[in-house]
């Protein structure tokens, strides 16, 4: 009996030798318009699918695979009489191997200057028909929509061992590959058809990038899955320079630290541990930004993870090459950093430049999913009404910014002490608001002294603002809104300490 493969791409990768392969293995190829022309043009002998299905391509080749003869060659079951009798009397073909991948909706969707209807006319419909078909009879026809699979297809069409098994995992994989596409379709439709942006039914695709050694502790699996979202540029676009693949928790602190870092436009260095800054400060190039990150905390900066928002130049590398850290990340590193860096073989290296922050967070919660906007809002642009104490100056008011940037990626409660674009204290995670004020207190010394404090929430009692007190902060900035701020209001008073509320708060969970 004649044996056909159907090949129908878009993406032409490694067709020609993908073809010749199957032909020597004693196929015959069935294709379809740009595969057909593209083969023709090679020499490389097929057969269009209007020889099978008597039927001219129409409709702008919009109806070509859409036939019995087709549709019924990777349907019918072969051992089933009924229809082989009905696969004879209407001249439909065994095809035993398809070969297909879709029309590039997703490659379209992302150029900035696509159109509603340039994208609508990429949604294939023909190819996926093919596919599901294929694999739903994935017991008589293989399906591949990789054409990372076409060399092991080859080996084993010429070896004739595509057995049962082989035949399972590419269809688990084209199911895969369908459904990925059509929740690409239904996020691009519902981001245009929905006001508020989530729509009833929540589709998701990302793609494998690393199976790693394991997650948050060695008994956990783990892996590390990516979404090309327009715009993002995330971790998982990070080139690496030198040392060992990242593990999960690299990863979530890399990630923390590029985005505490991605908050400011001068230079700054970011040392995070746990996912928690440790250090952070600013400064006029990186060695001055580093050698003031690092006196904020040097024992918890030990193993921790460094992200700069300036290139590394050699007089910095040579610092931090003194002491033990598992990441470093920055836009670009010199030539001679690089040299003294890769001393440590070990150390990870990252270059990634314009990281830009996904519009959506997501959590898991059992088998729900949280989703919301990420907290992008400018702290620069909120709000910065003075009520109590007398105005500040510029510098104070620089401070209490930066302060607050710091505050929005420090886990709730979160508190932080902050003087000359330094971080000098914080205390995050606390069940409680003043044991979050007192951990940063206690942690700035007695360079809490004129130094500023920042909350990502209201002070429900005045007790944050007579622990102030008694370590001399100069100014305060939190939100506010609480049934209690006069007591706040009036504490600030007494103590002669400058209070600014900006009407946003930066809860991070």
């Amino acid at each position: 009996m004649k044996k056909y493969a159907l090949i129908s791409v878009s993406d032409k990768t490694n067709l020609i030798e993908l073809a010749q392969g199957l032909i020597l293995a004693g196929y015959t190829i069935i294709s379809t318009g740009g595969t057909a022309k593209a083969l023709t043009d090679s020499n490389v002998a097929n057969i269009s699918v209007e020889d099978i299905t008597e039927f001219p391509e129409c409709m702008d080749g919009r109806l070509k695979t859409l036939h019995p003869r087709i549709s019924g060659g990777l349907l019918g079951v072969r051992d089933n009489a009924e229809h082989a009798t009905t696969m004879q009397k209407h001249k439909i073909p065994n095809i035993d191997i398809l070969v297909v991948n879709l029309y590039p909706f997703k490659a379209t969707i992302s150029k900035q200057n696509h159109t509603l209807e340039n994208a609508i006319e990429n949604i294939d419909i023909g190819g996926p028909t093919m596919i599901r078909a294929a694999a739903k009879n994935y017991k008589y026809v293989a399906v591949v929509t990789d054409s990372s699979d076409y060399d092991e297809l080859v080996k084993r069409a010429a070896a004739a061992t595509i057995d049962n098994d082989y035949r399972y995992k590419l269809a688990a994989k084209a199911f895969a590959y369908t459904a990925a596409y059509d929740s690409h379709i239904a996020n691009y439709l519902a981001r245009l058809t929905n006001d508020n942006g989530f729509s009833p039914t929540l589709t998701l695709t990302f793609d494998l990038l690393d199976s790693m050694r394991y997650g948050e502790n060695p008994h956990q699996k783990a892996a590390y899955y990516s979404s090309e979202i327009p715009g993002v540029v995330g971790i998982e676009q990070a080139k690496i320079l030198n040392g060992k693949a990242l593990s999960y928790n690299n990863i979530a602190d890399t990630h923390a630290a590029m985005a505490l870092a991605s908050e400011f436009s001068s230079p700054v260095c970011v040392a995070v541990k746990h996912s928690t800054p440790c250090g952070v400060a600013l400064g006029a190039d990186a060695f001055s930004a580093f050698s003031a990150a690092y006196e904020c905390d040097p024992m918890s900066i030990f193993g921790g993870i460094i992200a700069f928002n300036c290139e590394v130049d050699k007089n910095t590398a040579k610092k931090m090459h003194e002491i033990f850290l598992e990441v470093i990340i920055a836009p670009s590193f010199s030539e001679d950093a690089l040299a003294i860096l890769r001393k440590k073989k070990n150390l990870r290296l990252l270059v990634l430049s314009n990281f830009a922050n996904s519009p959506m967070e997501l959590k898991s919660v059992g088998a729900g999913l949280l989703i919301q906007e990420s907290d992008t809002s400018d702290i620069e642009k909120e709000p910065f009404n003075l009520v109590a104490g007398v105005d500040v100056s510029e510098q104070v008011k620089a401070d209490l910014i930066f302060a607050m940037k710091v505050v929005k990626h420090v886990k709730s409660n979160a508190i932080v002490v902050a003087k000359d674009g330094k971080l000098l204290g914080q205390g995050g995670g606390e069940v409680s608001r003043i044991w979050a004020a007192q951990a940063a207190i206690s942690r700035a010394g007695e360079k809490a002294n004129g130094a500023v404090l920042a909350s990502d929430a209201m002070f429900p009692f005045p007790d944050v603002v007579e622990s102030c007190a008694t370590a001399k902060i100069a100014a305060i900035i939190q939100p506010g809104g609480s049934q209690n701020d006069q007591a706040s209001i009036d504490a600030c008073n007494n103590h002669g300490i400058s209070m600014f509320f900006t009407g946003v708060r930066h809860f991070k969970h």
